[in-house]
C-alpha cells in the first residue's frame, strides 16, 4: 500500500487536502478585480448622490421641510439659528388653528426682517437655494410667526388688564410670550377677514408681524394660500430638541364665538328642524 503512494519518487497527498486546494484557488479573486469593483463605486456615487437629492427634494416639496431661524422674533418659544421641520400635508387633512406656529411665504408682500447679500455667480446661487431648501441657511423671504386670529376672528389688543382678545375672550400668553415682553405695546382693533391669518411673534417688542403690517391690503393679516407648513419640532441643536405644541389658552370653546366654521354648522342644525317643523304645518292646514 505504501509503495502506491510513493509511485513516481513523491508521496500522494489525500482527497481532502486536493479539494480544499482546488477551492482555495477558485475563490482566489482574479487580477484587477478588486479594482474593477472600486471604480464601479466611484462611478455609481454621482448617480447614489443625485438620487438623494431627488428624494430629498421630492420629500422637501411634499412632505416635510426643515427651516432655519433667522432672528430673534419667536424668542423663546424659538432662538436664532434654531433649526425645525415644517408639516407641508397637516393643513390638507385640517383648518389652520389659533396657536399654531406657521411658516409662510412674504414674497411681494412683507419685507424681510434681515437682509441676505445676493449670490456672487451663479455657483454661488446654487449652493444658496439648496441651503435654503435643506434648512442650512435662511429664506430671505419665509416668516414663522404664531397664528392668534383665523378668518372671521375679532382681535383686539388690549382688554383693561392689557390682555389680547380674540372674539371678546382673554388669552394668557404668559406660556409663550418673551420674559419681560407685554402682549402688545401697539393697539389695534381688526376683524380678520375671511381666508386670512392674523399673526404675532412670540417676542413682540422685536417681531415685524401683522400689528406692522395693518396699512397694508387685508390689515396686516396674511394669505392663508402663503402658509408653507406646521412647525411642529426643533432638531436643531440637539439639546434643544423638542415638540412646538399649541398653547392650552387656545383651547377655550369662547374663541369658537365668531370664528371658523362652526357658527355656520351650528346655524344649519338649527335651521332644518325649524323647515321641517314649517312643512308640517302647512301640510295639516291643507
Amino acid at each position: 500500500m505504501t509503495s502506491e503512494y510513493q509511485e513516481h519518487g513523491a508521496a500522494r497527498r489525500p482527497v481532502e487536502d486536493e479539494v480544499d486546494v482546488v477551492a482555495e484557488e477558485t475563490q482566489k479573486p482574479a487580477k484587477g478585480e478588486n479594482k474593477e469593483k472600486k471604480g464601479s463605486f466611484w462611478k455609481e456615487l454621482p448617480v447614489l448622490i443625485v438620487v438623494a437629492l431627488v428624494l430629498a427634494l421630492i420629500i422637501k416639496t411634499f412632505v416635510v421641510q426643515a427651516f432655519y431661524i433667522p432672528s430673534e422674533s419667536m424668542e423663546n418659544t424659538l432662538l436664532k439659528n434654531d433649526r425645525v421641520l415644517v408639516n407641508k400635508l397637516v393643513y390638507h387633512t385640517r383648518d389652520i388653528e389659533r396657536g399654531d406656529v406657521v411658516v409662510f411665504s412674504g414674497v411681494d408682500s412683507w419685507d424681510g426682517e434681515f437682509q441676505l447679500e445676493e449670490p456672487s455667480n451663479a455657483v454661488a446661487g446654487f449652493f444658496r437655494w439648496v441651503g435654503t431648501a435643506f434648512g442650512i441657511v435662511p429664506g430671505e423671504k419665509d416668516y414663522i410667526k404664531r397664528v392668534i386670529g383665523v378668518g372671521g376672528d375679532h382681535v383686539k389688543c388690549c382688554d383693561p388688564k392689557g390682555r389680547i382678545t380674540v372674539n371678546g375672550t382673554a388669552i394668557d400668553e404668559k406660556s409663550y410670550l418673551y420674559p419681560g415682553d407685554v402682549p402688545s405695546n401697539e393697539f389695534f382693533d381688526i376683524t380678520v377677514p375671511p381666508g386670512r391669518l392674523w399673526v404675532m411673534g412670540d417676542h413682540r417688542s422685536v417681531s415685524l408681524d401683522s400689528r406692522s403690517h395693518t396699512g397694508d391690503p387685508g390689515g396686516g393679516s396674511i394669505p392663508e394660500s402663503q402658509v408653507i407648513g406646521r412647525a411642529f419640532v426643533i432638531v436643531w441643536p440637539f439639546n434643544r430638541f423638542g415638540s412646538i405644541d399649541i398653547p392650552e389658552t387656545f383651547g377655550q370653546p369662547a374663541l369658537q364665538a365668531l370664528g371658523g366654521p362652526e357658527p355656520v354648522l351650528a346655524g344649519v342644525g338649527l335651521a332644518v328642524p325649524l323647515v321641517l317643523a314649517r312643512r308640517r304645518r302647512l301640510r295639516k292646514t291643507r
